[in-house]
């Protein structure tokens, strides 16, 4: 497929040349320019690449990787679209890739939901969709070609795990858990995977979920959630947070109001618990055991997505969804590894 600024760039760059020239000779060599650059401009894949934000230390990485994989040294050219955490952005960015005949079309969307349309336009016009990170729940799964990322709902299954290998190991019973979900956004892949992780375990164990509220994967939402859940409940010592920047905040409020943030649930201090493992504050925080579990949720995803479209370009069938492995940080030893559906997780410092 023919990219069409592909195609404007060798044209506009002919008729520089053929502004100074009048002789056939001229024009015979402006003609091989011609065919000579369109042959070096077909090597070059356009990459149209709809991330959803930058609402985290996450997502900048996320981007950075896809920004270093995808270079006009590698053999690419990358069209890079922010959608500023608003689907619609996303779908303009998408109708215009389409406009400008890309290659290939990245998404990481921001909700699960309502792409189906612009994924359609998207196969008409012939170009394969790669979704990174987040899923779509899309009536036809062949309205994208493959998807990278993490399992969300194991991450969330993972930090449970944790929490009620180390309370049991402290002689913690399971209703003196009182504990606060502070979510991502709301119908994003990621909040519902771990939110369901830990919905489940609690009901599973006795623990009592008092409430969840999102926090936009932002540190200053996830202060300004963490305060008003303070303000609700006066018997809170666990809080979960859906990212490692919401946690950040979150232990601000809480030190803020007093709290001693930390795992020793049974003198009062409050256990946070948190998700990415990117962040280097957090993972201070980590070592300092103020964040006392974190599950890794690895953003290095631009050399797998190339990896992907390589595959593609070479007439091969990728494995329709990807998981990357992720690892289960804490400083505290009490808890060596976690055990879910036969699987063991080992637990390492951050």
């Amino acid at each position: 497929m023919k990219s069409f600024l592909k195609k404007i760039s060798v044209l506009l760059l002919a008729a520089a040349l053929l502004s100074g020239c009048g002789s056939r000779n001229s024009a015979q060599t402006a003609e091989d320019f011609i065919e000579e650059n369109e042959e070096q401009a077909d090597d070059i894949i356009t990459v149209g690449f709809s991330q959803l934000g930058a609402e985290s230390d996450w997502r900048s990485a996320n981007t950075d990787s896809m920004m270093s994989a995808f270079t006009e040294d590698s053999g690419y050219n990358l069209i890079y679209k922010n959608g500023q955490q608003k689907q619609a952005n996303q779908i303009t960015a998408i109708r215009t890739f389409i406009q400008q005949e890309v290659d290939y079309i990245v998404l990481a969307p921001a909700t699960e939901s309502g792409w189906d349309t612009v994924l359609s336009e998207a196969r008409e016009a012939g170009i394969p969709v790669i979704l990174v990170d987040r899923r779509v729940n899309a009536s036809d799964k062949n309205l994208f070609s493959c998807w990278v990322g993490s399992d969300f709902e194991l991450e969330g299954r993972k930090v449970a795990a944790w929490i009620k290998a180390f309370t049991e190991a402290k002689d913690i019973a399971p209703e003196e858990l009182h504990i606060v979900n502070i979510q991502g956004n709301l119908g994003s892949s990621a909040q519902i995977g771990r939110t369901r992780g830990l919905a489940n375990a609690a009901r599973e164990n006795g623990w009592d979920l008092m409430a969840e509220v999102s926090g936009d994967f932002t540190e200053t939402k996830g202060r300004e959630t963490m305060a008003a859940l303070l303000k609700r409940f006066d018997n809170v010592n666990v809080v979960y947070c859906e990212n490692d920047n919401m946690a950040i905040g979150a232990i601000d409020a809480l030190e803020s109001a007093g709290k001693t943030v930390g795992s020793n649930i049974a003198k009062g201090e409050v256990m946070v618990v948190s998700f990415d493992g990117v962040n280097e504050k957090a993972l201070e925080y980590a070592r300092e055991g103020k964040i006392s579990c974190i599950a890794e949720c690895n953003p290095l995803h631009g050399p797998r997505v190339r990896a992907l479209i390589e595959a593609l370009r070479s007439g091969e069938s990728p494995q329709k969804f990807n998981y990357v492995d992720e690892k289960l940080f804490s400083s505290l030893n009490d808890v060596s590894g976690v055990m879910i559906d036969g699987m063991e997780y080992n637990v390492e410092n951050p």
